[in-house]
């Protein structure tokens, strides 16, 4: 995490502009006005569950009166709680790694930062560093340096048949997503997808997954300019949404535009439930860190807001805050019972339980893993587990011998009432 600078209030100011078309976007009321440029699935709809918000209203029929609650489903999932029932080590040593892909046959093709190369790691810990065309361009054009570096990794669920791997890198001049073929541990050459997303010593972003439309998301930062993230025009402070070759989806909510949110300061973490609500981690600046359910064509405030108290612009709330000290986010898992989240300046793993969230209540983070030093990542394992990045060897932590690591997280969930 950056040193932060002079707290900000929240809310401090509404650029009206801008603020305006977020407002327009996050209620719907663009679609109407831009006469059905937007996609029926692409309209906005606010978050479900702003963490200090009040309590959902019962569900209703079709005349409009309130569902009789004996006959209305419960949600799902259940509420529950979970713990970490057994922690084993994958692998060690490793240096500064930030993103981890999880291939078809269980191995995990993770990103090392600041060498700006890709290792494929076996379940048993063994592995072996990527080669080929592709990663020596990688080497070549990535440009480490601060929070920059090679960043997120993803494959799509189309790799069995294509072999893609999509990148996401600082260079000299910007950020960008590119992909390559892999072929066991050799790397074809990259393939450039997206330029132009502003780079800087910090918020850099760096998120790349694949969402269950089968297109490919990247969380960006601001790269330490808070207008970018306001501003259309501008890829930086953004979620944005491509298809696997890099075009724009024709159902984004701007024509033309990769811009799927604004109103990001930095997004190193995105993931999807089963029910295809999607959630990111934001990394904030003095008071609060966040979790938002992101929303297509909303603006979740920054740089005009900080934490809650933005509805009344037009922004997003976030469904759940932390103390700056207590997080400083990275990446997320989600699961069928909890979204999961790495802490990097809060050294632990924070659960949110998602059976809490999809009704609608005020969610309460707790600690699922902690003493492990920093933590950069945590992805959600074939079969239940979870894996665990520690990150102590990117400059800000105190690494033990053994960092950086890979840790296996056996979840026990318990549902309750």
């Amino acid at each position: 995490m950056t040193d932060r600078a002079a707290r900000r209030a929240v809310p401090t100011r509404v650029r009206v502009g801008v603020a305006v078309v977020a407002g327009l976007l996050a209620v719907g009321l663009l679609v109407a006005a831009l006469a059905g440029a937007f996609g029926k699935d692409a309209a906005p709809r606010r978050p479900v569950a702003p963490v200090t918000g009040a309590a959902s209203s019962p569900p209703v029929d079709e005349t409009g009166t309130p569902a009789d609650p004996e006959t209305t489903p419960e949600p799902s999932p259940s509420r529950s709680t979970a713990t970490a029932a057994d922690v084993q080590v994958v692998a060690t040593g490793l240096d500064v790694p930030w993103g981890v892909a999880v291939l078809p046959d269980g191995d995990l093709l993770v990103s090392l930062r600041d060498s700006a190369r890709l290792v494929r790691v076996a379940p048993d810990g063994e592995r072996a560093r990527v080669d080929g065309p592709g990663a020596d361009e990688l080497r070549e054009t990535t440009v480490p340096g601060g929070e920059g570096g090679l960043l997120g990794v993803a494959v799509a669920k189309t790799f069995p048949a294509d072999g893609y791997v999509y990148v996401y890198r600082t260079g000299e001049e910007d950020n960008a997503i590119l992909r390559g073929v892999l072929d066991g541990t050799t790397l074809g050459p990259l393939e450039m997808l997206v330029d132009g997303i502003p780079r800087a010593g910090n918020h850099d972003g760096g998120a790349l997954a694949f969402g269950p439309d089968g297109r490919l998301y990247a969380g960006t930062g601001d790269a330490g300019n808070p207008e970018h993230a306001q501003d259309l025009d501008s890829l930086g402070g953004k979620i944005l949404r491509l298809e696997p070759d890099g075009a724009v989806p024709g159902d984004n909510p701007l024509p033309g535009s990769l811009v799927w949110t604004s109103g990001h300061r930095n997004v190193q973490g995105l993931g999807w439930d089963a029910d295809g609500r999607m959630y990111a981690s934001e990394l904030g600046q003095d008071a609060f860190d966040e979790l938002n359910e992101i929303v297509a064509g909303a603006s979740y405030g920054w740089p005009d807001v900080e934490g809650t108290g933005g509805e009344a612009a037009g922004f997003a709330d976030p469904l759940v805050t932390w103390s700056t000290d207590e997080a400083s986010p990275s990446g997320i898992a989600v699961t069928a019972d909890g979204v999961y989240v790495a802490a990097l300046r809060g050294q632990r793993v924070w659960r949110v339980d998602l059976g809490t969230l999809v009704r609608g209540e005020p969610a309460t983070p707790t600690v699922l893993l902690d003493g492990v030093g920093r933590v950069r990542n945590v992805v959600a394992l074939p079969g239940g587990d979870l894996l665990v990045v520690t990150g102590s060897t990117d400059g800000r932590g105190d690494p033990g011998d053994d960092d950086d690591r890979l840790l296996r997280v056996r979840l026990q969930v318990t549902e309750v009432p």
